[in-house]
């Protein structure tokens, strides 16, 4: 099936379950394990099943299959040094699903920086497919649509922190922008930002995201303890 085909039978049949077939999975359950081929299988929101083997049960059950042959299935949400909140694929959980296509170091004829952008094949959102073959499905806001909204002056967490050596100063703007110091390059990096609850994210102006998390009066980020100044 023709790549439009299949998106649109996604997107019109969403009470059907969506089996990511034949990809590298990465389960994140150190008791499950990963697989050099196996398949996720979701329904509505979850997982239902993970492993070798399932898509041989696709016709019985009206799955809508994707083939994620030659891609790293993962959770969307990942911490590979296992010291921050993470995601698994195990059955039961949300099906918050990252398919990620190996890199090519040469680039495609559109050059390196739209191949890069485009290692992020697959993006389901709590089962919602929100972007394929690297494009937004239109069920997800792009990075530009993504606008910081303006925070209150006084907003508890807008300010001047500082790490303890005087050495990291990041300044949360009421606008919903930062301008971080490091050492003595001013500005070193700048950008967006936005606070969900506790935690903070960040898309530099270079295009890199980043987060941290206020914790007991701290901001943590990137290995650093800051403080308000």
């Amino acid at each position: 099936m023709h790549t439009s085909e299949l998106l649109d039978t996604i997107t019109k049949n969403s009470t059907r379950p969506l089996l990511l077939a034949g990809g590298t999975v990465i389960s994140m359950n150190a008791m499950l394990g990963d697989w050099e081929k196996a398949d996720v299988l979701i329904g509505g929101d979850t997982i239902v099943g993970v492993g070798p083997g399932l898509l041989t049960a696709a016709d019985d059950d009206g799955m809508i299959v994707i083939d994620c042959t030659g891609r790293l299935v993962l959770p969307a949400r990942a911490d590979f040094t296992a010291t921050g909140a993470t995601g698994t694929l195990t059955p039961g959980e949300r099906a918050d699903i990252a398919v990620i296509r190996i890199a090519d170091p040469n680039g495609t004829p559109d050059g390196p920086v739209i191949a890069r952008a485009r290692h992020l094949d697959i993006l389901l959102d709590g089962g919602q497919v929100t972007h394929y073959d690297g494009r937004p499905t239109g069920l997800a806001r792009t990075t530009e649509e993504a606008e910081p909204s303006a925070v209150a002056a006084d907003h508890p967490y807008v300010g001047l922190w500082v790490d303890q050596a005087d050495f990291l100063r990041q300044n949360l703007l009421p606008d919903g922008r930062y301008d971080e110091a490091r050492g003595d390059r001013a500005s070193a990096y700048t950008g967006r930002y936005w606070i969900n609850g506790t935690r903070i994210d960040y898309l530099d102006d270079l295009g890199f995201w980043a987060y941290g998390e206020f914790q007991d009066g701290d901001l943590r980020h990137a290995g650093y303890r800051l403080t308000r100044r």
